[in-house]
């Protein structure tokens, strides 16, 4: 990774939020967690190790903002040495009767509370609150297109526009797509209505589950999808 001299082509932003109150909300919101994330470390890490014995914590490579690799953090909810199975689209599996996840996994991936150790990263800077979910670091830059780059130019975050309004009911180019539209339409309003869909989506458990889904014949990600009206 670090031979990869290119990164991503950055714009300065030109809004007071986005050059300095998201980062400010990412801190804040970041250390009021840090308690619940001590709890849930022990209960939820005693449930992980009772389960199978294996580590508590996943970390994993993946392209962070500027195309700067990074490792992020989560509550493991796969069994020890899973494979990476993926749909035809290249996109994770997020199936039902998945035979990876573990017992206690199931539960942690329905509540989104294996998510919650991604606040380390928030408050180290390597990810915010709200943007695109980071992709594994695995796919060279020079091999992206567009729209997969250009969602490299604001941090990648815990939960985005996509999985507050579509969690796994789309494609991965659709998924790019809507990315570039919160790129391109960043703001403070956009990022509150984000976390107040991301919790209503979490409560009602919707599309935590996606079927295996075949690649669109010509990607859709050139046209970003206009913002919910209301949801």
């Amino acid at each position: 990774m670090a031979n990869q001299a290119t990164l991503i082509t950055w714009k300065r932003p030109q809004t007071f939020y986005a050059r300095y109150g998201k980062r400010a909300l990412d801190v804040t919101a970041a250390l009021a967690v840090m308690p619940l994330l001590g709890a849930l470390t022990v209960g939820v890490g005693a449930a992980i190790k009772l389960d199978d014995g294996g580590p508590v914590f996943y970390r994993q490579e993946r392209w962070g903002r500027h195309g700067r690799p990074f490792r992020i953090f989560k509550f493991r909810s796969m069994s020890v040495g899973a494979p990476d199975i993926r749909n035809a689209d290249s996109s994770s599996v997020a199936s039902r009767s998945d035979t990876r996840v573990t017992r206690v996994g199931r539960v942690l991936r329905a509540t989104s509370i294996d998510e919650v150790p991604q606040f380390l990263n928030v408050l180290n800077g390597t990810m915010s609150l709200i943007g695109p979910r980071p992709n594994l670091a695995t796919k060279p830059l020079e091999r992206m297109g567009d729209d997969e780059r250009r969602r490299l130019t604001v941090r990648p975050g815990i939960t985005g526009y996509n999985q507050a309004f579509y969690r796994n009911s789309t494609t991965l180019p659709e998924r790019y797509a809507a990315d570039c539209y919160y790129v391109d339409h960043l703001s403070l309003g956009l990022d509150l209505r984000i976390v107040f869909k991301t919790i209503q989506t979490v409560l009602t458990g919707k599309s935590v589950y996606s079927s295996s889904r075949q690649a669109p014949a010509e990607s859709s990600s050139s046209q970003p999808p206009a913002a919910p009206a209301s949801h």
